[in-house]
């Protein structure tokens, strides 16, 4: 490793740094989030206070005695329950033998609950948690937090469908479908025509479309004759939608960084704070295609077939994942849609739920994968065009992923096999003028004489073809595959409890070891991929430093020694947390880089490059206007010190 190639690494951990920094939020934007989170926060509780309310009755001996909002639907007279719930009296209440519906595709099991008419339970088919559990995005069990439902004005009492009994039009039975088939599941939430009776002529309809072999699952609202129990004068409605998700992966800190809610008007992709403690608000004033509450590998999302009014979302981080919890964090969303007839309004709309794999879904045209965090502009092309179809192609064979991560590892290198030949190349012409070098260093021993020894230096490498800034075109080249592969490997579904040797899952880190306590920086478990990485970088920088310590001005060279060495320890601490997927691709990269060293040497023969250099340096050199230029910048500045230097 020379000089250059030491610079180029700074400069990729000083990038790294200093893009960390760049998306850590300033003050005023901290106090802003937290501003919006908090005006959220009082609009959903306004929203809950509102549906607690009782209207003033119109006959005070009929007022409910006590505090009737605390006394439930079943303890309530008939015309207790109109003055809570307007014309749905007899829909707050479950109706004999109501039972939940599931069904099952080739993709998951799918509960549909009468309360609310809305997606209760969802769990993917043969996928599991990191302690084996079946993943389950959400569950009816925690109803008190999940919710879905659409606010409506009846009777001037604000009102949502998720707190009614929806009336099914089929049997409560377990329905299964597969392959191209399709089955639909419908409510129906009437209001009521007396005491003892449903007006059938009107309601609000939902009606879900299950395929066999997709994760997309139809949701067809209607509202029919809802004129006559509706306010009219609404021009759109709130449709309010929580989740509180649950663990799923053995690295928290990771799950709960990933998890967050992503939003779209299918052009751009924009999504809240991705952090594993702080909570995050933001409102969106424009049309949305989709919002998604997404995990680290799984998503929850619902997709507007034309598109939302507007939006606001919530992230809650709560106490996700302490102290046993599973649960992670919730999050939620307020979305408006628009609606003009209610007599006869139809909105339609889709939902998601399956795993975050890029090419699934890209399929859909309208950005979900997104989600997916490939990295920046300036290196997501690199996963987009090369890894991710590589992964494909050679998945196709059932072979490892171990196997597959070392032969993306050689494509790579064979990709830049020319730039590093040259980089090489570039080292070895420095290495063997050494005795120039050294000449050079005797001529100009004092500090003052330190640009003329830059001079002589600079015009030695000119004479014999040597490019001192050739060694950062490799590194320039190579950074964005280095910072690509950091951002893929985390987020890779098709890495998801794939095994590899000792590592289990090669998308989290494998531990060999567990401790008893935590080191900080470090964790509280080995990982033995990250070991070896590190070796294989400690016994790269002790060669190259070796290499360094010929090229002459040795003191010059210490403190950028100290740092090759400290490198490889901060990155034992950083990548023991991260994906293992992650350290055996560093890990072969290093190996590989030993190989073609090894390859060069023996291509590279240093006395016959000494030989052509020495040659090249008796012809004459012509020098460009530019050097020109800056050799009379030069001249001119050593005249200005020497007038400095006479007059004191």
């Amino acid at each position: 490793m020379n000089k250059n190639t030491l610079i180029g690494l700074i400069l990729i951990f000083g990038l790294f740094l200093g893009y960390s920094l760049y998306l850590s939020p300033s003050k005023a934007e901290r106090e802003e989030q937290q501003r919006l989170y908090d005006s959220a926060m009082a609009a959903q509780q306004a929203v809950r206070d509102s549906l607690a309310l009782l209207p003033v009755a119109d006959n005070p001996t009929d007022a409910l005695a006590g505090d009737d909002t605390l006394q439930s639907p079943g303890t309530m007279s008939y015309k207790q329950k109109t003055s809570r719930f307007a014309a749905f009296a007899k829909a707050s209440e479950p109706l004999a033998d109501m039972a939940d519906i599931t069904v099952e595709n080739d993709w998951y099991r799918m509960t549909f609950s009468p309360k609310g008419g809305r997606i209760s339970r969802v769990e993917l088919k043969e996928v599991y948690t990191y302690d084996s559990l079946p993943v389950v995005l959400f569950d009816e069990q925690a109803e008190e937090v999940n919710s879905f439902g659409f606010d409506f004005v009846s009777n001037y009492i604000t009102l949502n469908t998720g707190e009614f009994y929806f009336t099914p039009m089929q049997a409560p039975e377990a329905m299964q479908v597969s392959g191209d088939d399709s089955l639909t599941i419908a409510f129906r939430l009437y209001p009521d025509k007396s005491e003892n009776e449903f007006d059938t002529s009107s309601y609000i309809a939902f009606v879900y479309t299950v395929r066999g072999n997709d994760y997309l699952t139809a949701l067809d609202v209607d509202f029919v004759g809802m004129d006559k129990y509706l306010i009219r004068t609404q021009s759109e409605m709130n449709l309010f939608w929580q989740l509180q998700l649950q663990r799923q992966e053995k690295n928290l800190k990771n799950e709960l960084m990933a998890t967050t809610v992503y939003f779209s008007d299918a052009e751009d992709v924009e999504h809240l704070a991705e952090s594993d403690v702080k909570s995050d608000s933001t409102a969106y004033s424009t049309a949305l295609k989709w919002v998604s509450f997404k995990q680290q590998f799984f998503t929850s999302t619902m997709i507007a077939r034309n598109q939302f009014s507007h939006g606001s979302f919530v992230v809650d981080a709560g106490n996700g994942g302490k102290a046993g919890d599973r649960s992670l964090k919730t999050l939620r969303a307020n979305i408006a849609f628009p609606v003009s007839d209610l007599k006869n309004e139809h909105f339609a709309l889709d939902f998601y739920f399956g795993p975050n794999k890029y090419k699934l879904l890209k399929q859909y045209k309208i950005k979900l994968e997104g989600q997916i965090q490939l990295g920046g502009k300036l290196v997501a092309w690199i996963n987009k065009i090369a890894v991710i179809p590589t992964f494909n192609f050679f998945s196709q064979f059932n072979w490892s992923y171990g196997i597959i991560i070392l032969i993306l590892t050689i494509l790579l290198k064979v990709v830049l096999l020319p730039v590093t030949y040259s980089n090489y190349r570039s080292s070895a012409k420095m290495r063997v003028m050494k005795p120039e070098i050294e000449q050079i260093n005797a001529k100009y021993p004092k500090p003052e004489d330190a640009m003329k020894k830059q001079q002589a230096t600079m015009a030695l490498y000119k004479q014999v073809g040597i490019k001192p800034a050739g060694g950062c075109l490799p590194l320039l080249l190579q950074w964005p595959i280095l910072v690509a592969m950091f951002r893929f490997f985390p987020a890779s579904y098709e890495l998801r409890q794939q095994p590899f040797l000792w590592a289990k899952d090669l998308s989290t880190y494998d531990s060999v070891w567990d401790l008893p306590f935590n080191i900080p920086l470090y964790g509280d478990h080995v990982s033995l991929f990250t070991l070896l990485m590190t070796a294989a970088t400690l016994a790269y920088t002790i060669i190259s430093s070796k290499q360094m310590a010929t090229t002459g001005n040795e003191q010059s060279m210490k403190m950028m020694k100290w740092m090759m060495y400290l490198m490889p320890i901060m990155f034992l601490g950083i990548f023991n947390n991260y994906s293992a997927g992650l350290s055996y691709y560093y890990l072969l990269f290093n190996l590989t880089t030993f190989a073609q060293m090894f390859i060069f040497r023996y291509a590279v023969n240093d006395e016959k490059l000494r030989a052509k250099l020495l040659a090249r340096k008796k012809q004459p050199v012509k020098k460009s206007k530019w050097e020109e230029r800056m050799e009379k910048m030069m001249k001119q500045q050593q005249a200005m010190q020497r007038a400095q230097q006479s007059r004191k």
